[in-house]
């Protein structure tokens, strides 16, 4: 019987998101807007589902007089993100 997948981590944006922050220790809003191609719009909404479910952290600043969003990792979220991925290599070697 397979595993279900983590539901939250099953939607591209989302798990585009995870797999940029996983190789990095922050990245700001601009650098996932280029790097995912999504909307500011729905970036945001997906960050936030990211960051209420505890996966991610937000910190809000200002360089000079611009805001600044950066996003991290959390230990929550690297788990989640380790443990999606190994469930995904069991559909993919199901008799392993």
């Amino acid at each position: 019987m397979f595993k279900p997948l983590d539901p939250l981590l099953h939607s591209e944006l989302r798990l585009a998101v995870m797999s940029l922050l996983i190789g990095a220790e922050s990245a700001e809003f601009p650098y996932i807007k280029e790097q995912t191609g999504a909307t500011a719009g729905n970036l945001s909404v997906q960050l936030d589902k990211l960051a209420t479910a505890g996966y991610i952290t937000v910190e809000k600043t200002f360089k000079g007089k611009r805001p600044c969003t950066l996003c991290s990792i959390t230990p929550v979220g690297l788990k989640a993100f380790e443990e999606y991925v190994e469930t995904l290599r069991e559909y993919l070697n199901p008799s392993q």
